[in-house]
């Protein structure tokens, strides 16, 4: 009986392990080329097989898309549980950004990639994409819980926050990672979690934002900036493939044909959309630049701006999820202009630390703690909406870069 069932054991063994194979390599694909460019065509070639072997592991792609995503979730929430079981907050988050970094040196070394972009979630089918979301939920609620256990109203709410800003520093650490030699990895790792730890405002330095001059940057309600702002909401909501030109033109009560009079095609309102999202951003970087006061108020009072717009604004900023869907050739100017702003931020911070205002952090990395911090505000939309009033969930939300994530605003209590 035992020689028996040998041969079904190896067999079984040999298709996970293709299987396994299979996903690896639809998961660099997509972080590549996202959902839409990622085809059994392509897929085999980077695995060694043909397309028709791959309908063996998965016969459709959505049943491939659901399993990378769910590679990377189990990933991701064995890391947060595994750092959930610390002794002690600070060790929590220690352990948490320790995982992301080690998992990111291994890859460069050759390991093949489980973390994918989780940014086309939302494109799926509903039936495909809520267990998924579920499991989301429960990673939240692992990371929540690195700050203590018991903790209710505002202060559950200041935890979810941060552990929103947490997660999503997190899935844009390999993006900017690779700007860096391995090398470096462990210094980028200990001023994350000094900067996570305590903050980037000076001593004495708390949240006192100051309102900005003007507000160009808020949307208008007529001409093209109705096309820019119901595809920028719906490529948010639903990602980039769930935005269909049918949906965007449905939306606006428009047809077809008057979408295609303004944009030649879907990438053009896209490109278009990251474009408007950048000068807004830009101006309001400059405007507070130009306020009265110390650098950190200059700076927080940027943040509070731009997150109130992310949370209250009828157009909000595009989310860096439609990058994937650009075409090559213009993903790359969209990624220039996006490290240009972080750049400028960088400036800030380093004038903030010549005043003072700010601690003396690496502007850097510190200013790719805050692009995803802003960037992904908008997913905080419902929970803003929860909170006692808007300018405190502003300051709730921004508290994780104003002071870290082991004090409290005095609010909270």
């Amino acid at each position: 009986m035992g020689e028996g069932t040998q041969p079904k054991a190896s067999e079984t063994e040999r298709f996970e392990r293709r299987r396994q194979d299979v996903i690896h390599a639809a998961s660099a694909l997509i972080n590549e080329l996202g959902v839409k460019g990622t085809t059994f065509a392509e897929l085999a070639r980077s695995v060694g097989l043909n397309a028709t072997s791959i309908t063996y592991y998965f016969d459709r792609k959505d049943k491939l898309v659901v399993a990378v995503y769910e590679a990377t979730l189990d990933w991701l929430e064995e890391a947060a549980r595994e750092a959930a079981g610390k002794a002690t907050p600070a060790e929590r988050l220690q352990a948490f950004i320790a995982a992301q970094v080690a998992l990111r040196r291994r890859i460069r070394d050759g390991e093949s990639g489980l973390i994918t972009a989780l940014s086309e979630i939302r494109t799926l089918d509903e039936a495909l994409q809520a267990p998924l979301l579920a499991q989301y939920a429960r990673v939240v609620d692992h990371v929540r819980s690195f700050f203590g256990e018991g903790r209710d109203g505002l202060k559950r709410s200041l935890d979810t926050a941060r552990a929103h800003v947490l997660l999503e520093a997190m899935f844009w650490w390999p993006v900017w990672s690779l700007r860096y030699s391995t090398r470096d990895f462990d210094r980028l790792e200990a001023r994350m979690v000094d900067i996570f730890s305590r903050g980037l405002a000076g001593q004495g330095c708390g949240w006192q934002p100051h309102a900005l001059a003007n507000n160009d940057w808020r949307s208008e309600d007529e001409g093209t900036d109705a096309f820019l702002r119901s595809a920028t909401v719906m490529i948010n909501q639903r990602g980039y493939r769930g935005a269909s030109v049918n949906r965007i033109a449905a939306a606006l009560n428009v047809t077809k044909g008057s979408f295609y009079h303004h944009h030649s095609a879907k990438d053009d309102l896209v490109f278009d959309c990251f474009e408007r999202s950048y000068d807004r951003l830009s101006a309001v970087q400059l405007a507070a630049s130009e306020i009265e006061g110390d650098w950190w108020t200059r700076i927080a009072s940027a943040l509070a701006e731009l997150i109130d717009l992310q949370f209250r604004d009828p157009m909000p900023l595009l989310r860096t999820t439609a990058l994937q869907a650009l075409p090559a050739g213009e993903r790359g100017s969209v990624v220039v202009r996006s490290n240009r702003l972080a750049n400028r931020f960088a400036g800030m911070l380093s004038d903030g630390i010549a005043d003072g205002s700010v601690r003396a952090v690496d502007p850097l990395v510190a200013s790719q703690l805050i692009m995803p911090a802003l960037n992904a505000a908008y997913e905080a939309r419902g929970w803003a909406a929860r909170q006692p009033d808007p300018a405190l969930a502003v300051k709730l939300y921004a508290w994780t870069l104003c002071a870290g994530v082991f004090s409290d605003p005095p609010e909270v209590g």
